[in-house]
């Protein structure tokens, strides 16, 4: 293999904050090239209409949403291609990256804009009825299920949270919990314990999700002394953790103890000079588009300060 090109500044992933981050880069004529990795558009792609982005009174379609971020970026100069980075090289200057296995390239600067993947139970009917029904944020599609009954699986902070958000827009939220207690914090517990409207479901584990060909109808439960027993829901919520796909940078890249980048306070500089995060790589709290795309600004500020230094 042989260095094919030198870039400027290299963009890793098609999200909100990789996407935000080229527009900013192609106005600072950082002449930014951005590979979009194995998701063009980014995890918001799994969704359907995106109520909460501030624009869009009467919301957006997500894929429209993404489609437009990149056509932005094109149209200001940003070498959007396909192709997933396979292997990089932050010990060395320029930065060495290779793409697809075969394409080696260097890079004075580069932005991580990777995302998060949320995990899933594994079922096919979850993968069936994904976007019909089947969400992994409350946040997102909350919204769409108001009045309506929806269970959430999980029992650490992030169901509990999950669960309470609902709570406020649902008519009944059930809990599918696989043990017997939670593993959320104390004050966690207590609010949804403590809530009429959640109703927890312990020593439970998802068999099957059911629906029709207008989406979700229930699921089909086991419980741990043998019991299958189906509810009856509208939506179902996977709040059983995120990913980052920060795995290709872990040698080089500092991050915590569940693999988001660490950056350096309200910026992107991570541990290595030149090297900057975006988006949900590095955000374990928020996972919001319009948070990925402010973060993917920020990224691109910083990547043009570091190279006209």
């Amino acid at each position: 293999m042989q260095i094919m090109e030198h870039i400027k500044c290299l963009i890793i992933g098609g999200g909100p904050a990789g996407y935000t981050a080229a527009i900013y880069a192609s106005r600072a004529a950082l002449d930014p090239v951005l590979y979009e990795g194995m998701e063009p558009g980014g995890q918001l792609t799994t969704t359907t209409m995106v109520e909460n982005y501030p624009g869009f009174p009467g919301g957006v379609d997500a894929n429209k949403l993404m489609a437009d971020m990149r056509q932005q970026a094109v149209l200001l100069g940003a070498d959007i291609r396909r192709g997933a980075v396979t292997a990089v090289d932050f010990g060395v200057r320029p930065f060495h990256i290779t793409v697809d296995g075969t394409v080696e390239i260097e890079a004075d600067a580069v932005i991580i804009a990777t995302g998060a993947t949320a995990r899933y139970l594994g079922l096919p009917s979850e993968t069936k009825y994904r976007g019909l029904g089947v969400s992994a944020c409350a946040t997102c599609d909350g919204f769409f299920y108001r009045k309506k009954v929806v269970a959430v699986v999980g029992g650490g902070d992030t169901a509990c949270e999950e669960a309470s958000y609902l709570a406020g827009l649902c008519r009944k939220v059930y809990m599918i919990v696989r043990r017997d207690v939670l593993r959320a914090s104390e004050a966690m517990q207590e609010r949804v314990k403590n809530n009429e409207k959640i109703e927890i479901l312990w020593n439970c584990n998802t068999q099957e999700i059911l629906g029709d060909e207008n989406g979700v109808t229930g699921a089909r439960l086991l419980r741990k002394d043998g019991e299958v027993f189906d509810i009856a829901v509208d939506g179902f919520f996977l709040a059983i953790g995120h990913h980052p796909q920060s795995d290709l940078f872990a040698k080089w890249i500092d991050t915590d103890e569940n693999g988001y980048i660490i950056t350096d306070g309200v910026g992107s500089r991570t541990n290595v000079e030149g090297v900057f995060a975006a988006g949900d790589v590095q955000d374990p709290h928020y996972r919001q588009a319009i948070n990925a795309a402010a973060s993917g600004c920020r990224a691109a500020l910083d990547a043009e300060k570091y190279l006209k230094k």
